[in-house]
């Protein structure tokens, strides 16, 4: 069973900083599609960034475009962890944060890698909380 765990959130000031991890219970995760994704009360998980597989697509980096330039999502395959920075915060990024995975194949497309349905794995959660 794929495990995924998810540290880092908290509670900070608008303009601020925070960095999220992620651990795969996996003994090598580089063939992983990783992905962070965000759901604030009452409304549904968005997509935030994602990062393909190191092996064939070379761990490209795809952003939604409201944390572009301020989120910055990077891999360490030898930890099997995932990284979200968070800069420049603002109170709308305020969220529970989700982690995702999928062991990709060569027929996935790129373009889903922003949908929900795309990944197979997910992380409990960890709660983020900007105060203006």
């Amino acid at each position: 069973q794929v495990q995924l765990v998810e540290s880092g959130g908290g509670l900070v000031q608008a303009g601020g900083s925070l960095r999220l991890s992620c651990v795969i219970s996996r003994r090598t995760s580089s063939g992983y599609a990783r992905g962070w994704f965000r759901q604030a009360p009452g409304k549904e998980r968005e997509f935030v960034p994602s990062i393909a597989n190191t092996i064939w697509r070379y761990g490209r980096t795809y952003y939604a475009d409201s944390v572009k330039g301020r989120f910055t999502i990077s891999r360490d395959d030898a930890k099997n962890t995932v990284y979200l920075q968070m800069n420049s915060l603002k109170p709308e990024d305020t969220a529970v944060y989700y982690c995702a995975a999928r062991p990709e194949s060569y027929s996935d497309s790129v373009g889903s890698y922003n949908s929900v349905g795309f990944y197979n794995y997910w992380g409990q959660g960890t709660q983020v909380t900007v105060s203006s």
